[in-house]
């Protein structure tokens, strides 16, 4: 069995998939699992559910949600265990069921760390293997306290972190021309992400495009400027420059030793 948070939140296995509701059952999941082993109070889950605006009875209400969410990891197949009740709260046991965003952020940290080490296949493997278990925003879009927003927040960031990184690796690689498509669309719903911009000008530029590479520039520059007041980056800067003296580094793959412009941090 396997918790699912990477998209609606859901309970998993070989044969059934088990969508856990309604939403006020889902943030007390939710905050359980982002807790998990540990004792979250009455009090947390309260606060997260209802913000400073929880009904006279919240408690009551809350032990209706807890009850309901045992049923749900009953029919789904979890033991009895998993959430178990202490006098100031609730601990939710994972024991050996995993959770896909813990998964992720391995394969994150792993792809990373193998990008570093220039051992681009490997990174490549491991970053498309995150990605793949993305199926839609992080807990289907569920807003609750600041527990759960900061970790949703934490979770986008590292789907980003992970796509920057593996296009990265795809660069490094020459795969320059197959990139030039899906990057116009990533840069288009992620306009003031300038790693985005900065790959796609590299993309462009090594695809014998340098026009179309410096278009970007400028589209990025108005973006920036229009949408948060801000002038390109420093590396977004460099990209340019690079590009109107012709640097031959600009155009390094991994096959030539790697280079600077393709290389996460």
């Amino acid at each position: 069995m396997r918790y699912e948070v990477l998209g609606p939140l859901r309970l998993a296995d070989r044969n059934r998939v088990t969508v856990v509701g309604p939403p006020r059952v889902q943030a007390v999941l939710a905050v359980l699992l982002i807790r998990a082993g540990e004792l979250v109070t009455r009090d947390q889950l309260i606060a997260e559910i209802w913000a400073d605006d929880p009904p006279r009875r919240a408690t009551a209400a809350l032990q209706v949600y807890v009850s309901q969410l045992r049923k749900i990891l009953a029919a789904a197949g979890f033991p009895a265990s998993t959430v178990v009740t202490h006098q100031a709260g609730y601990v939710l046991h994972k024991g050996a069921h995993e959770c896909d965003a813990d998964l992720v952020l391995r394969l994150t940290a792993n792809g990373r760390a193998l990008s570093r080490h220039r051992r681009y296949p490997e990174a490549i493997r491991a970053l498309e293997g995150a990605l793949a278990l993305w199926h839609g925003p992080v807990l289907g879009g569920l807003r609750a306290g600041h527990l759960v927003d900061g970790f949703v927040t934490r979770l986008e960031e590292t789907r980003m972190a992970c796509l920057e990184t593996l296009i990265d690796c795809r660069l490094a690689s020459g795969l320059h021309r197959e990139l030039v498509g899906p990057l116009h669309s990533i840069v288009a719903e992620h306009p003031t992400r300038e790693t985005f911009h900065r790959q796609l000008m590299i993309a462009l530029y090594r695809s014998d495009r340098q026009a179309d590479a410096l278009n970007v520039y400028h589209l990025a520059r108005k973006t920036l400027d229009d949408q948060l007041g801000v002038r390109p980056g420093r590396m977004l800067q460099r990209v340019q420059q690079a590009i109107l003296r012709a640097d031959d580094e600009l155009l390094a793959t991994c096959h030539a030793g790697g280079s600077e412009w393709t290389e996460s941090a």
